[in-house]
C-alpha cells in the first residue's frame, strides 16, 4: 500500500494487490473503499489531474464519487 495523493481536499491510498484504494474526502471527513474496475477508472482520472494539481480540478473529481463516500473518517 502507498499514499497516492495527500492534499488539502483528498486523500488517496492505493492497495494493488487488492485492487482497491481508499478515498476520503477531507472537506467532508468522509471515505470508502473503491475496488476493481472502479478503483481502475479512479486511478486513471486522479493520474489525469495529477499534471494540473489544480484544486478545482480535485474537488470536481471528488464530488463525482461523493455518493460512494459514506463512512466517516477517522484519523489517528
Amino acid at each position: 500500500m502507498h499514499v497516492v495523493c495527500n492534499n488539502s481536499v483528498l486523500y488517496v491510498m492505493d492497495f494493488p494487490g487488492f485492487d482497491a484504494i481508499e478515498v476520503i474526502d477531507k472537506r467532508r471527513g468522509r471515505g470508502t473503499i473503491i475496488r476493481d474496475a472502479a478503483a481502475r477508472r479512479f486511478r486513471e482520472e486522479l493520474a489525469e489531474l495529477a499534471a494540473s494539481e489544480e484544486m478545482a480540478d480535485f474537488d470536481d473529481l471528488i464530488d463525482h464519487y461523493q455518493s460512494m463516500l459514506t463512512q466517516p473518517a477517522v484519523y489517528h
